[in-house]
C-alpha cells in the first residue's frame, strides 16, 4: 500500500511535534508525495518557520529526516494521470489534482489528508489522520 501524503498533513508534521510527525517519521511502509510540494513548501516557508518555532536550519534538518522516509514522484509520472485527476477532483478542489493523479498513478494508494471536501469523490481513497493512525497501529 502506498500513502500519499497531503501537502497540510505535511506542514502539521513540520510545525508541531506531533504524531503526525511520529506517524511520518517512524513507518515503514510506503509514502509518497508529488514533488509539487516543493513549491507549496517555498511558498509558506515562512510562514512554517514562524509557526513552528523553529529555526530555518532546524527545519531543513527535519526536512531531510521526512525526506529518507518519502519517496518523491516526479512530475512525468503524473503528466499522464492529471486529465482524469482533474475530472475526479474538479469541482471539489482543483489545487489538490496532483494528488489524486499521484493516487491513481500507484496502484492500492492512499492519500492521507484532513481535507472532508476529499472524500466527496470515490474513485480515490482518503484517510484522515485517525483512520491512518487506526489503519497504521491496529
Amino acid at each position: 500500500m502506498h500513502i500519499i501524503i497531503d501537502s497540510n498533513v505535511l506542514f502539521s508534521a513540520l510545525i508541531k511535534d506531533s504524531l503526525t510527525r511520529k506517524i511520518i517519521l517512524d513507518y515503514d511502509g510506503e509514502l509518497l508525495f508529488p514533488v509539487y510540494i516543493f513549491q507549496e513548501y517555498e511558498k509558506h516557508r515562512k510562514e512554517l518557520i514562524k509557526r513552528s518555532g523553529m529555526q530555518n536550519s532546524e527545519i531543513l534538518h527535519l526536512i531531510n529526516l521526512v525526506l529518507r522516509k518519502v519517496a518523491i514522484v516526479p512530475n512525468d509520472v503524473l503528466d499522464s494521470y492529471k486529465d482524469e485527476a482533474f475530472k475526479i477532483i474538479k469541482d471539489i478542489d482543483p489545487d489538490d489534482i496532483l494528488f489524486i493523479a499521484c493516487a491513481l498513478a500507484y496502484e492500492n494508494s492512499i492519500i492521507w489528508s484532513d481535507d472532508k471536501k476529499l472524500k466527496n469523490q470515490s474513485r480515490v481513497k482518503i484517510l484522515n489522520t485517525g483512520e491512518i493512525i487506526k489503519l497504521i497501529y491496529s
